[in-house]
């Protein structure tokens, strides 16, 4: 290309010339026309050659560059003709999520609250603390004719598991009405552990499928029911769950699994709500889970060990039985059956005994709308755990409404019987009592958080 450049150059150089000449030819004298004529012919020449050579590269050039096109000049016109797409920006990468983040560790909770009336208004029965009325044969929902904080309840936990790590935990913290009764009896006094609800250490053991064992303080395995208002089917706790069986064990618990219908537990523990043991001895048990069908799941436990302060000997036995059966995705039907004795407190001359039952069924009509009914009879032979010797009957109607997901709004209607006048109507001695309750459970779960 720059031999080309050059020699237009040059003919650009001779046309100028040649202008030049033919003007100076128009203004110079005679004399030297002959002179200028002589070098227009020269240049004239120049001018021919000159076109010559440029055909001849013409000719060199313009197949080159218009039949085979070189790659770079191919590769410029398309790039003109066509040009590529322009790439899209690349997309910042994902924000970790939180529950990417807390990976096999869940933060759960709930906060629950309630009103109670007691249609009885009785005017003996007085929370020693703040001197309100309360509704006798109640575990959590005692406070009636107020607004009530039931429970609040904060848990972070990680199962242990065979692929991330062997080793798990559980810590529940828990304040409100609920937690003081949990653990107003324990020997170490309220304060102790007033706030946890349940503190344990798990190891996945390598043994067959695998052997869960853990270590510290636990619920109990016994009853129908537990402590958390959102996992049970009424508002108010029953009569079994109040005064038949225990709320939590301190030790050591191991779980086998043999197949998904067949579950062995075995516990060595304190004893019945004791972090620190009120004697020497331990308290040891078994519950047997079995799943014969996916509808059906049957669950026996049975318990034994001193409970009596200072002394090792009449072992209290509990037997606790639960049948739970689903014949439909919307209906389903519980039996809790509890029978206890073996303390002999003083003043008495054999061991106490008691036993009740209780029957439940609820009907779910779609996810969010329920109705749970729960009948039980408790009979008390010695008044051994309610204070009184005698037979309890009581029936509570539950309506269950969930808002958002989240929210749990309950209804319930209850009556309380007694063979003997052990309730009040005011100031007079009677033997029924009915009260209605309102209750709100908002439960949330952080790896549900956007």
């Amino acid at each position: 290309m720059l031999p080309m450049i050059r020699r237009w150059l040059g003919i650009t150089a001779v046309a100028a010339a040649l202008f030049t000449g033919a003007a100076m030819a128009q203004t110079a004298p005679a004399s030297s026309t002959t002179d200028v004529s002589q070098r227009i012919e020269q240049l004239q020449a120049q001018i021919e050659a000159l076109q010559s050579e440029v055909a001849a590269l013409k000719k060199q050039v313009t197949p080159s560059t218009t039949s085979n096109p070189s790659p770079e000049s191919s590769a410029a016109v398309q790039a003109t003709t066509n040009p590529a797409p322009v790439a899209a920006p690349a997309s910042p990468p994902a924000a970790p999520t939180l529950a990417s983040l807390m990976g096999s560790t869940t933060v759960t909770g709930f906060i629950d609250g309630y009103y109670d009336y007691n249609f009885n208004h009785p005017r003996s029965y007085y929370s020693p603390s703040a001197q309100s009325p309360i509704t006798p044969l109640r575990a959590f929902d005692a406070p009636s004719n107020q607004f009530a904080f039931n429970m609040a309840e904060l848990t972070i936990a990680r199962p242990p598991d065979s692929t991330n790590s062997r080793l798990g935990y559980n810590l529940t913290f828990g304040a409100g009405n609920a937690m003081n009764v949990v653990n107003g009896t324990d020997p170490g006094g309220l304060g102790f552990a007033q706030y946890v609800k349940e503190a344990y250490l798990s190891y996945l053991a390598p043994v067959g499928k695998g052997l869960q064992v853990d270590f510290g303080k636990f619920v109990t395995p016994a009853g129908a029911e537990v402590i958390e208002t959102k996992d049970d089917w009424n508002y108010s706790r029953s009569l079994l769950f109040f005064y038949a069986i225990p709320f939590y064990h301190f030790g050591l618990r191991a779980k086998y699994a043999f197949s998904g219908k067949y579950s062995l537990t075995g516990y060595v523990v304190n004893g019945w709500n004791n972090i620190i043991d009120n004697n020497t001895g331990k308290t040891y048990g078994a519950s047997f889970g079995w799943n014969p069908t996916k509808k059906v799941s049957v669950t026996q436990t049975y318990l034994a060990g001193p409970e009596m302060t200072g002394l090792n000997s009449h072992w209290r036995q509990l037997s606790d039985t639960v049948v739970q059966y689903s014949p439909t995705g919307k209906l389903s039907l519980m039996a809790n059956y509890d029978y206890g004795r073996g303390d002999m407190p003083q003043g008495f001359t054999k061991p106490v005994w008691w036993s009740g039952v209780a029957g439940y069924i609820r009907y779910a009509f779609n996810d969010n709308y329920a109705l749970a009914t729960r009948y039980e009879y408790y009979d008390d032979a010695q008044g051994f755990t309610t204070g009184t010797a005698q037979h309890l009957n009581e029936f509570t109607e539950t309506f269950e409404r969930k808002i958002a997901g989240h929210l749990i709004t309950r209804l319930e209607y209850r009556r309380d019987m007694s063979n003997r006048p052990t309730l009040l109507k005011g100031s007079t001695p009677t033997d029924t009592q009915d009260t209605a309750a309102a209750g709100l459970v908002y439960v949330f779960d952080l790896k549900e958080a956007k």
